[in-house]
């Protein structure tokens, strides 16, 4: 009978940590109201032209989604630190670096998914150049890709933001299934939650953890050996 009261028993352990992605998902979405803000007044303008301020606006969302990332990693998946200041420790950290790296990622993927559009609305009015959203659809699928690696990347390491941006790439490039599944699972992540919004209130935190199990294996080879002890020592602490 005491077990079903021990706050140590796995159901109060999962229990807590669906109360973490909750608190985490509501600090991350927090961040992205600039953003959203940005791309719902592009959506009901109907005016493209209007799509280039929500590269800045990115800016916000994508350090908070370094954040998101050190926090799930840390907290979540590990239990080392704690949530709200594991979370603001990446942010402020990465503030400056990260507000650059969202601009170029926010760029490629706002300026590929306006080339899209141009060329879709030419398709529908029958041009043949139009056929062309075909490629930038693509070119898109490539960019989100590389951007699933970029944020997870600038959360686990310390590097000049050329060598993010490339070894993002590379990784991505060096790891295509899991890159597929990666990318696949952000796409099915990011549909259900536009077909059920409520969802939101818990997706980009379980997201995140799920999408750690998948990247953890691709970084986990490019660390030296010095580096992944000293990771799994650090993940030992809390079970010991």
């Amino acid at each position: 009978m005491g077990d079903i009261f021990n706050l140590d028993n796995k159901f109060f352990q999962a229990l807590g940590k669906g109360v973490d992605c909750v608190c985490l998902s509501l600090l991350w979405m927090i961040c992205c109201i600039p953003l959203a803000f940005g791309i719902y007044v592009a959506y009901v303008t109907k005016a493209i032209i209007l799509a280039l301020p929500c590269i800045v606006l990115a800016v916000p969302a994508g350090i908070a989604t370094t954040a998101l990332y050190y926090a799930v990693n840390k907290v979540i998946r590990h239990s080392r630190g704690y949530l709200w200041s594991s979370f603001w420790h990446s942010f402020r950290s990465n503030m400056k670096q990260g507000a650059l790296v969202t601009l170029i990622v926010a760029a490629a993927v706002v300026l590929v998914g306006l080339d899209g559009y141009i060329m879709y609305q030419f398709a529908k009015a029958g041009e043949k150049s139009g056929a062309l959203y075909v490629v930038f659809f693509v070119l898109m699928l490539v960019v989100i890709a590389w951007a699933v690696y970029v944020f997870p990347y600038m959360a686990r390491f310390e590097n000049t933001t050329k060598m993010i941006l490339k070894n993002s790439a590379l990784m991505a490039i060096g790891n295509l299934p899991k890159t597929f599944m990666a990318l696949m699972f952000f796409l099915a992540c990011c549909i259900g939650t536009y077909l059920l919004p409520v969802v939101a209130i818990i997706s980009p935190a379980l997201a995140t953890l799920l999408l750690n199990y998948i990247l953890e294996g691709v970084f986990e080879r490019y660390m030296s050996d010095e580096d992944r002890e000293a990771e799994n020592e650090r993940n030992q602490e809390f079970y010991n």
